[in-house]
C-alpha cells in the first residue's frame, strides 16, 4: 500500500458501478441486451401486432351451486333444478371431513346448454328469498 487514500480515488473510474448505464433512459436499459433478463424486455417491449381470436361461447351442461345454507340436501336441489331448468343426471352436494355440508353442490344436466340456462337465471340471486 504504497499509494494514499486520495490518490487510489482519483485513479479509479468515476461512477465504476453503474457508468456503463447513466445518462441513458430507463426504457433502452430494459430493451437493451446487457443484464436483463428476456422477460423483462418482453414486459417492457410496445405491442406490435394483436392476434384477434374469435372464441364462441361454451355451451355446458354442469354448474356449482355454492352458498348454499347448512340444511339442503341433494333432494331440494334436485327438485328445484329439475322444475325450472330441465332434467338432471346427476346433483352432487360436498361434505366436510366430519360430514357437515360444505354449502357447494355440483349440478350436472342432460341437455347441453341447460348449464348455461341455470347459470344465466340463478347466478347471484338469492333462490329462497333468506
Amino acid at each position: 500500500m504504497d499509494k494514499s487514500l486520495d490518490e487510489i480515488i482519483s485513479t479509479r473510474p468515476r461512477n465504476a458501478r453503474r457508468g456503463s448505464r447513466r445518462g441513458s433512459s430507463g426504457r433502452a436499459q430494459i430493451l437493451g441486451t446487457s443484464g436483463v433478463s428476456p422477460s423483462t424486455r418482453a414486459r417492457a417491449a410496445p405491442v406490435t401486432k394483436v392476434a384477434a381470436v374469435a372464441t364462441q361461447p361454451q355451451v355446458s351442461d354442469r354448474i356449482m351451486v355454492s352458498n348454499l345454507p347448512q340444511d339442503v340436501n341433494e333432494a331440494q336441489i334436485k327438485d328445484l333444478f329439475h322444475s325450472t331448468v330441465g332434467p338432471l343426471r346427476d346433483v352432487q352436494l360436498y361434505f366436510d371431513h366430519s360430514g357437515r355440508s360444505k354449502g357447494m353442490a355440483q349440478v350436472h344436466f342432460q341437455r347441453k346448454g341447460d348449464g348455461n340456462k341455470a347459470f344465466a337465471q340463478y347466478n347471484n340471486r338469492l333462490i329462497d328469498g333468506s
